[in-house]
């Protein structure tokens, strides 16, 4: 996967948007007002994902590439490097997961405005 790939597939999720909110070295996916992916454009590359903490561990024990939230809340999100080393079917689910996981801590009219009730 490389950027351009991890936009095209971020902004086919519904009521998804993308901003700068760092100046431009990273890109944040967000679904309604709630960032669901961050990813650097400078360096190497790496995305934030949001992750049911049972799963976060689980993940950082198997894969040598999933680490915890660089400048996260460490509980919830992992930091994945993209190195090839994962499939690229695999981080979409992740990706997908991470979306999920923010629409289900929206409220039921955040939820609405979105169009995702």
């Amino acid at each position: 996967m490389n950027i351009e790939e991890l936009r095209n597939f971020c902004l086919s999720l519904p009521a998804t948007s993308e901003d700068l909110p760092f100046d431009e070295t990273a890109l944040v996916f967000k679904v309604g007002r709630k960032m669901f992916v961050l990813t650097s454009l400078d360096g190497p590359f790496w995305i934030n994902l949001k992750c049911d903490p049972e799963k976060a561990i689980e993940l950082r024990e198997r894969y040598a590439a999933v680490k915890p939230g660089y400048h996260m809340n460490k509980r919830h999100w992992n930091t994945i490097e993209v190195d090839g080393s994962i499939p690229d079917d695999l981080l979409k689910q992740w990706i997908k997961e991470s979306y999920d996981l923010v629409v289900k801590g929206m409220t039921r009219k955040e939820q609405k405005e979105i169009g995702t009730l």
